[in-house]
Formats: C-alpha cells, structure tokens, sequence
C-alpha cells in the first residue's frame, strides 16, 4: 500500500463526468488557469481511487469513467512522409502521439487510449470516435476490427 492509500484522504465536491468534462459543486469548471493546475496535480493510487495533490494537501475527486477525453484525433506523417502516426487533443488541450499498442474498446464500442506517459487513459469522445473510425478496418475471416500503422496492425476489437 502507498503513503496515499494509507492515509484518510477528503473528499472535495469535484467531479469529472465521463466526456472529461469537470465540475465543481455540480457547476462546470470552465476557467482554463483552474483546470490546468488540476490536471497537471492529477494523480491515481493503484487501487484506481483519483485524488489531486494540491501543494501539501490532498483530496480525493470522483471520475465517472476515466479523467481525460481524446476531443479531436488527426493522422499525420513524419517529415519525410516515412512513419505515420495519430496525433490526440486531449481534453487538458495538450497534443500527444497516440500509441496504438495501447488502444482498447470496450462495451458499446467505446474506445480508449493510455496518455500521459501510460499514467492515465482517455476516452474518446463521440466526435473523435467518428474522426478515428474512418482508419478502422475489419477482418471478416478473423471477425476483428484493427487499425495499420506503418505496415504494423493493431486489434482494437471489442472484448468478449
């Protein structure tokens, strides 16, 4: 168990709902200056329990689903136009590489990613899924649904 899990942590009213939307009080959250400060003070125990460590203190917040939100998602190439890559907006309004070994769906074809250096996952949005879905492909002898990257594929199929 981690000094985190050790200790009684309080609770705040804040809530993150599941588009990675933020509340507080039941009120969004809309100042930028705010919101970046809590992102960059995010953090999770390893029993999966989210809490933001504010200077000396902190308190735990309620994640509906998962803290961050792919908004938008764009496929791109390296300079030289050799390795393609997808590059995720996320809902802190930080940029990132996607990594595809990380992709997962899950129950209503909802998909999701590691950010954050594999610290977090994000889920994706209904615009980004939308984004993302036209670089989907089946396999219907093998009844898989994947993406190819750089002549390299990744199974992003639902689990049964």
């Amino acid at each position: 168990m981690t000094e985190i899990e050790k200790k009684d942590i309080p609770s705040i009213d804040i809530r993150i709902d599941k588009d990675g939307v933020w509340y507080y009080e039941g009120n969004e959250m809309f100042r930028k200056d705010i919101l970046s400060t809590f992102f960059q003070e995010l953090e999770r125990d390893s029993t999966g329990k989210y809490f933001i460590r504010h200077n000396d203190q902190i308190f735990s917040i309620q994640v509906e689903d998962v803290p961050f939100a792919v908004k938008s998602i764009e496929f791109s190439a390296d300079e030289k136009g050799i390795e393609s890559f997808f590059s995720i907006l996320l809902t802190d309004d930080s940029v990132e590489t996607l990594d595809p070994a990380t992709l997962r769906m899950e129950k209503d074809n909802v998909i999701y990613c590691a950010v954050k250096g594999q610290r977090f996952e994000a889920r994706f949005t209904r615009s980004s899924y939308y984004q993302f879905a036209e670089y989907i492909q089946y396999d219907s002898e093998n009844n898989i649904y994947y993406i190819k990257i750089n002549d390299r594929i990744y199974e992003i199929s639902p689990k049964e």
